[in-house]
């Protein structure tokens, strides 16, 4: 464990925003967020689940494939030299055509010099009514890790990701020092007025335990606006190593927040509250059967 002395302050930006169907703008907005936020001190920059297009998997449209692009592409370019003129890390996601009829979403870290710090592909892929990403998505194959940056260790999940704890748990165990959940999750006009209270806090407080559970930072960044029957929720957040939120985004508009995040804390945090240490590593064996009968 490092040296609580040794941990550097970071401060992290999370762009929410709302998309347009065209790609331009959105590409566009997304750098200029990139440019602002690092002008205002940021050294992270997250942005949101898919940002260059419109969330594409409210129906199973054979025509949305050509939205993909391989990585690197044009808009995975754009973000990586934006990264490299601003000098920070950007985490970007993308709609990635790997080969003819195999596509993932996948989120690539670009380093504060525009390179490729690591990449990262969905591994849990939904299939509910206006989700509709199995049709789209075959699951990542990359597995759960932590990519260094020149700003500390960080780890990326994708949305449906943020539900299983096991996906934080690995991410953190890799050496990962903050969890960055890109999202586009939102509610469904009819099930707002009697769920929606409830489903947006299920989703935050989920999160925020990944955060008490594993001893790190968790940083979510949703979009805002609504496309077709979704009304995405903002609410992007961070929150610390105790659970704490620290900051909490609107639901509705589009801001960039900075936030600053202390690593010290972790040791703080984990030597206070030892899971780590005490987790039965010799029990856990059946978590890797679907059911245990």
């Amino acid at each position: 464990m490092t040296d609580r002395k040794n941990e550097a302050k970071v401060n992290i930006a999370l762009v929410q925003m709302s998309c347009t169907a065209e790609k331009g703008p959105n590409v566009a907005k997304a750098v200029r967020r990139i440019g602002e936020a690092a002008a205002a001190g940021a050294q992270i920059v997250s942005l949101q689940e898919l940002f260059p297009g419109h969330y594409p998997c409210q129906s199973e449209d054979h025509g949305r494939f050509a939205e993909a692009e391989p990585i690197p592409g044009p808009a995975s370019e754009a973000i990586a030299a934006a990264a490299k003129k601003h000098g920070v890390v950007v985490v970007g996601s993308f709609f990635e055509r790997r080969a003819p009829g195999l596509y993932h979403n996948t989120a690539v870290v670009f380093d504060a010099d525009g390179s490729t710090a690591g990449m990262y592909r969905k591994m849990h892929i939904p299939d509910d009514p206006y989700f509709y990403e199995k049709f789209y998505f075959t699951p990542g194959d990359l597995g759960f890790k932590s990519i260094d940056t020149k700003f500390g260790r960080i780890g990326v999940c994708v949305c449906w990701d943020q539900w299983y704890p096991e996906a934080a748990r690995l991410t953190a165990l890799s050496g990962a020092r903050i969890l960055f959940y890109p999202t586009a999750i939102g509610w469904q006009a009819p099930e707002k007025a009697v769920y929606g209270a409830s489903q947006h806090d299920a989703w935050e407080t989920m999160m925020r335990s990944h955060a008490i559970a594993n001893g790190v930072f968790v940083a979510a960044v949703n979009r805002v606006g609504t496309e077709g029957v979704l009304e995405f929720w903002g609410a992007s957040f961070v929150a610390d190593p105790y659970g704490n939120l620290i900051h909490r985004s609107t639901h509705d508009k589009e801001e960039t927040p900075i936030v600053e995040c202390d690593l010290g804390l972790i040791d703080v945090a984990r030597t206070h509250w030892p899971f780590l240490r005490d987790r039965r590593i010799d029990a856990y064996g059946d978590l890797t059967k679907r059911f245990i009968d």
